[in-house]
């Protein structure tokens, strides 16, 4: 086998990996969004609140993601800088996922087990996705992140598979799926990577003793999360700076979308919770055809275009699914929707990724993007809630194309931004 054949080779194994990590993640994140809310309307009336306690996991998800990015980046093992994270962490976030539906009957306790389940998950939320900076290289990340978005999406189809199936008649034994898959995952993980062989740990590991050597400053070889902080923002290109905002933003709209339309399609279309929380699968399915093509005309075309015609689609899709207000209008509108996502959710993170200076700060920028998403993730859905609260559930899609709008604003703005710029082939 010729050297580029078993680079390729290798470059597919890593990135299965990867999409196996996050897959592992999201089989409990996404039906952490969809079921939470019906357990959280049992004591609660106001969608903002509701929206607000959706958003905790977020919030704290600011906090935590850009430290633990950082540690990462400056941790040295025999089993590299990534891997310890993500199996010590995996294993008792799945244990508090399991309790969550047999702390439903009393608010206070609820809250308490989502808040741990939070805490214990955004340890190691960013580490995973930074695996494929690691290893992939630049011009073929979109590819790899498309294929981890695939395996995201499936779990999407597991949550509303798990809804339709199991969620009316047996919760608790739905609340267990996802949390088997995710030890299962890990188990598979920890038998099969080592990510201290990864380009960019030697090229980290090599920066780190030149700057060493250079500075005589043994604590500063290692960039910590306020240095990587103040270069963005002192920078005079403002592409990373307005990158971030635009993440923000589009995750608003993006959390809304998800974790509200449970509550929207039992009120709004009048449907059973476990029918609401089916609305979801085939956008799933649209999501999984469109992520690698979206990859792939993104390096055609450019990574920016890509992104802002997805954007609009997906602008589009909420507006016209307002119009179409039944389950048919608003399953073809969540598909339409997921299909324009894509081309963001793929390759939002690569561009980032690609500004970055230095291998020894992919972990911090991974968790950069995290805590942009978190953000946007803690925001949108109260910010929405707030807006259902005032103009109703009919108009909660509409809702969400207004803010999903103010991201395509933004983008546009980078896209002029690097055209300006002598080197622009981040984008």
């Amino acid at each position: 086998m010729t050297a580029p054949a078993v680079k390729g080779a290798h470059t597919r194994r890593i990135t299965f990996l990867v999409a196996l990590a996050v897959f592992a993640q999201e089989s409990t994140w996404n039906f952490y969004e969809s079921q939470l809310p019906p357990l959280l309307r049992e004591h609660l009336t106001s969608a903002a609140v509701v929206g607000l306690l959706m958003g905790m996991d977020n919030l704290l998800g600011i906090f935590i993601q850009p430290w633990i990015g950082n540690r990462s980046d400056r941790t040295r093992t025999s089993w590299g800088r990534r891997m310890p994270y993500l199996v010590a962490g995996m294993p008792v976030a799945a244990a508090l996922f399991v309790v969550i539906p047999h702390a439903s009957g009393s608010l206070p306790l609820l809250i308490a087990v989502m808040f741990s389940y939070a805490l214990v998950a955004n340890t190691f939320k960013p580490i995973a996705e930074a695996l494929v900076p690691d290893y992939v290289a630049p011009e073929r990340r979109s590819r790899a992140n498309a294929a981890v978005k695939i395996a995201s999406s499936l779990t999407v189809i597991v949550t509303a598979l798990l809804s339709l199936l199991l969620v009316d008649d047996h919760l608790y034994a739905a609340f267990t799926v996802p949390a088997a898959l995710m030890l299962l995952s890990v188990a598979i993980l920890a038998a099969t990577v080592r990510d201290n062989r990864s380009p960019a740990y030697q090229a980290a590991v090599a920066e780190a003793a030149e700057a060493t050597v250079a500075d005589a400053v043994t604590d500063r070889a290692e960039p910590r999360v306020r240095d990587t902080f103040l270069d963005i923002l002192r920078s005079p290109d403002r592409s990373r700076l307005l990158l971030l905002s635009a993440i923000l933003l589009f995750s608003s709209a993006w959390a809304a979308s998800r974790s509200l339309v449970t509550p929207y399609g039992m009120e709004a279309l009048d449907l059973t919770r476990g029918e609401a929380g089916g609305l979801t699968l085939p956008s799933g399915v649209a999501f999984l055809l469109a992520a690698y093509p979206s990859a792939l005309f993104a390096e055609r075309y450019g990574r920016l275009r890509v992104m802002t015609v997805g954007m609009c689609v997906f602008v589009t899709a909420m507006v016209l699914g307002t119009l179409a207000q039944n389950p048919t209008g608003t399953v073809v509108a969540l598909c339409v929707g997921a299909a324009g996502a894509s081309s963001f959710l793929v390759n939002a993170v690569v561009v980032l990724w690609n500004l970055a200076p230095s291998a020894r700060v992919f972990g911090t920028y991974a968790g950069m993007y995290t805590v942009s998403w978190a953000s946007g993730g803690f925001l949108g859905p109260a910010l929405v809630g707030a807006m259902v609260d005032v103009n109703g559930w009919p108009l909660m899609l509409l809702d969400i194309a207004l803010v999903a709008s103010l991201s395509v604003a933004v983008i546009v703005r980078i896209s002029r931004l690097r055209r300006r710029s002598p080197v622009a082939t981040v984008a």
